[in-house]
Formats: structure tokens, C-alpha cells, sequence
């Protein structure tokens, strides 16, 4: 059967945790390809909210199996953290959650130099969580993986681990940590994670050949991806449809389709440049309204309206199939509503994100009439407003990629066009 694959159209924070959700009913298996404890997708279910990281969004429908793919880089104790809390909750991830061997470790020196570089001249707005150092690790050849942890040979990988981070740990004014001390908590850590680790290239190969369907879960979002995003204020793994594959261990002979997720306008975490910001009291209108503070940091997000170039761009990169629209429901009774169609750029119009020069761009907007009606328990796109439907619309049009699925408010059940993604 195709794989699916669920990815971030914007800078993160869309609402792909709920998508996901709402998708795994119809998937044998969910499979988190990127990111790592950076990722805060969070889920609503009958009122009662629940926040994961690491564990894919999938776990919360008990027929599903879940992966967390090698292309993650795995913080243990937030992972183990978070079964905790599931089996708090009534959810059993025992024979349900499996964690790929070659999966990198996020390990505690990495959390914090990543402090440390943060503080210092430069930062870029990270979540401190120590995803770049891991996945510099990971490129360097010098990182430690999950299997690692549940095989012999641990103490020699952290010592050589830890002495290639020695020298910039002085540069920062920071005090390199005991390999000895790494070792004794990270075999403490393997011992509970060993029943869960993998080879999850392999679990997923042998579900595709069983005839099941996969449904790949991104984390951020495109123009966060290390490679086509708004470097170098980025993530630093693979955020786009083309991660799927090397994080998820599925080959893209197999992704049939691509299912893109945006919000009905824009927001942004940390720095960089976000053309369409708004700064003010429309901005903090617009983040009230929709709640705009990180799962995992909980920093408020800037925010600002749709971005259509930077939208079609991420149309285009990812090969997206349809588009989820969320948080329609934050527009209502805003007034009137902008959408970003294009840019000038050094008096030249443009329509797509330039490679230098996106922080001096001049948005070019055009003015959509609001609604005041509440949508919240519209559940076809012909109950909306008239004004809604159009604006949904010019989006569609402009993003060149059709609109599957509108959510019109955080439940499960507030959404509009749910249909099998896997058909069609």
C-alpha cells in the first residue's frame, strides 16, 4: 500500500498533531521521521489536552503502531517521560511504540551547550533542548545512537564523544561533563528503553510489504527544513516531505501522497525573517486569539498573516498533494483579513522566497472581508460563512494545491472534509 506522508507548510507549530490524529484511523502505522524534543505537537481530545514530543501523535488510537524513526535524534528521558505520562492516562504503548536503533541520542552535554551558545552573541532562538549539537554529532560520525545503549561498547563512544566536545566547551565558559557520569545514566536510561528499540527501517519495510498502510509524521516545518528553509535560522534536520524517506526508512517509490499543514494565517517562533509579521496590537489580537504560545517552550510566537509565496513554495519542495488548513476558527470576528500574495524586493516584484534578502522584502497584501458567525461547529465547508469559503478559496488558488481538510477549532471533532487519506 502508498505511504502518506503529514508535513509543516509554515515555520512549525501548525497543528500537525492533530492532523495526524485525525489521520491514524485509516494508517496500520505512524512513523516519526524528524526533529526530536523541539517538537510540541499537541492533542485535544473530548476536552482534555495532551502535549508529546517525541512520541508520534498516532499513539492515542490503541489499534495503531508507532515509530520513532532514525531520523529523529531521541532525548531518553523525555521519550520515557512521555510513555509515563500515556500510561497515566489509560494508554498502553507496550508491543505499540518502537524506537529505531540508529536514532541518534540527545545526550546531557548536548542540552547544554546549546544553553550556552544561546546565551551568547548570535543565537538563533532555539529551544535549548540540545537538537543541534545532537545532529552535529550525527554528522560528524562521533554520535551516539540508540542501539548503543543496549550493546556493548557504550563508555568508549560517550569518552570519544565527550573529548570532541572539550575544546568548545571552554570557548563557551562552560565545563565539559564526566564521561563516567554520561555512561552510568545513559545505561540507566538503555535498560528502560531496550524493549521498545528496533530496527525500524526494517518494521516499516515489512508493514509496506504486508499490504498496510504508513503514515509519516514530520515535525517543524518547511521553511525550518536545514535545506530549504530561511537558513541559517533553521531546524537542523530534514523538515520537508523529503525527510520522510531517509528518517522513516520508506523509499519515495512508495509516497504516493503528501498531505501539507498551514494555519489560516501565520506564526513564528524565534528568530529569523517572517515577512508578514504583525507587530503591535494586531499582533497580540491575532496570538491571544489563537492561543500563540510554544507547546515546548512557551514563548509567544510572532504572528502575521498568510504568506502565499512562501506557502506555494513549500507546495512545490514538498510535492503536496492537499493542503490541512487549521485555526480557522482564530479569524472569526477580526474584521478584515489579509493575505500576503507577493513581495518587492529592491523595487523588483517577486513571488517566491528570494535566496538573500527575505528580512527586506515589502509584503504585498490584498484585503479579504471577515466573518463574525462562529464556525466552531461547522462540519461541512457549506456551513460556513460565505466570506470563509472565499477566503479559503484564494488560498487554495494561490497555494496551487487544493484544500482537503479545514479544522475549525482544537477538539478532534471540530473539522470539516476528513476523508481516507490514502485513496483518492
Amino acid at each position: 500500500m502508498p505511504a502518506t506522508v503529514v508535513v509543516g507548510a509554515q515555520w512549525g507549530d501548525e497543528g500537525k498533531g492533530k492532523v495526524v490524529d485525525l489521520l491514524t484511523p485509516y494508517a496500520d502505522l505512524v512513523v516519526r521521521y524528524a526533529g526530536g524534543a523541539n517538537a510540541g505537537h499537541t492533542l485535544v481530545v473530548g476536552g482534555e489536552k495532551i502535549v508529546l514530543h517525541l512520541v508520534p501523535s498516532g499513539i492515542l488510537h490503541a489499534g495503531q503502531r508507532c515509530i520513532v524513526g532514525q531520523g529523529c535524534v531521541v532525548d531518553v528521558k523525555t521519550l520515557l517521560g512521555e510513555i509515563d505520562l500515556l500510561e497515566t492516562r489509560g494508554i498502553s504503548t507496550a508491543g505499540r511504540l518502537f524506537v529505531a536503533d540508529r536514532a541518534h541520542v540527545v545526550m546531557p552535554h548536548h542540552r547544554t551547550v546549546d544553553g550556552l551558545r544561546e546565551s551568547a552573541d548570535g543565537k538563533i532562538g532555539t529551544t535549548k533542548r540540545g537538537i543541534g549539537p545532537a545532529y552535529e554529532d550525527k554528522a560528524g560520525r562521533i554520535g551516539v545512537r540508540v542501539g548503543d545503549l543496549v550493546r556493548p561498547g557504550l563508555a568508549e563512544k560517550v569518552a570519544a564523544n565527550v573529548a570532541a566536545w572539550a575544546t568548545r566547551f571552554r570557548e563557551l565558559g562552560g565545563e565539559a561533563p564526566d564521561a563516567a557520569e554520561v555512561t552510568a545514566e545513559l545505561l540507566a536510561l538503555g535498560e528502560r528503553i531496550a524493549p521498545y528499540v528496533c530496527d525500524g527501517a526494517r518494521l516499516a519495510a515489512e508493514a509496506i510489504a504486508r499490504g498496510e498502510k504508513v503514515l509519516l509524521e514530520g515535525a517543524q516545518g518547511t521553511m525550518l527544513d536545514v535545506d530549504h528553509g530561511t537558513y541559517p535560522f533553521v531546524t537542523s534536520s530534514s523538515a520537508t516531505s523529503g525527510g520522510a524517506c531517509t528518517g522513516g526508512g520508506v523509499p519515495p517509490t512508495r509516497i504516493e501522497r503528501v498531505v501539507g499543514i498551514t494555519k489560516a494565517y501565520a506564526t513564528r517562533v524565534g528568530g529569523g525573517p517572517f515577512p508578514t509579521e504583525l507587530l503591535g496590537p494586531e499582533g497580540d489580537a491575532l496570538r491571544e486569539a489563537g492561543a500563540e504560545f510554544g507547546a515546548t517552550t512557551g514563548r509567544p510566537r510572532r504572528c502575521g498573516w498568510l504568506d502565499l509565496p512562501a506557502l506555494r513554495f513549500a507546495t512545490r519542495v514538498n510535492g503536496m498533494t492537499s493542503l490541512a488548513l487549521t485555526k480557522l476558527d482564530v479569524l472569526t470576528g477580526l474584521g478584515e483579513l489579509k493575505l500576503c500574495v507577493g513581495y518587492r524586493l529592491d523595487g523588483e516584484v517577486i513571488d517566491v522566497p528570494p535566496f538573500d534578502g527575505l528580512e527586506r522584502v515589502e509584503p504585498i497584501f490584498e484585503s479579504h472581508a471577515g466573518w463574525t458567525e462562529d464556525i466552531s461547529g461547522c462540519r461541512t465547508l457549506e456551513a460556513l460563512p460565505a466570506n470563509a469559503r472565499r477566503y479559503l478559496a484564494r488560498i487554495s488558488e494561490l497555494a496551487e494545491c487544493p484544500i482537503g481538510i479545514v479544522s475549525v477549532g482544537p477538539d478532534r471533532d471540530q473539522t470539516i472534509g476528513l476523508t481516507d487519506p490514502f485513496v483518492g
